[in-house]
């Protein structure tokens, strides 16, 4: 099981690669909302401070997260480029509250 930040933090470097993979190519993709639906178990320490942690189980299916208890759970993510990081490659007339 992995941390749900680090998967976060992974999708976001890969979305970033293939952003800069589109440079020079005729062939784009509008960069619009990422759907990411995962399974994590929560977990609890019980050190000095409460921690709770949401880990993505691994599609492996080995059964450890079995008897931790497992919820899905479905993130709806829109990626933004920062000032000055790039041009989101999109097309057409903006809709209203739309950049």
């Amino acid at each position: 099981m992995i941390e749900l930040a680090a998967v976060i933090r992974d999708l976001r470097t890969e979305l970033e690669a293939a952003v800069a993979a589109a440079d020079g190519t005729g062939l784009r993709f509008e960069l619009g909302q990422v759907e990411l639906e995962v399974s994590v178990a929560v977990e609890r320490s019980a050190t000095a401070g409460t921690k709770v942690r949401f880990l993505v189980v691994d599609a492996s299916g080995e059964g450890k997260a079995g008897s931790t208890g497992t919820q899905r759970i479905k993130l709806s993510l829109t990626p933004t480029l920062e000032p000055g990081g790039g041009t989101p490659y999109v097309s057409g007339l903006a809709e209203p509250d739309e950049r």
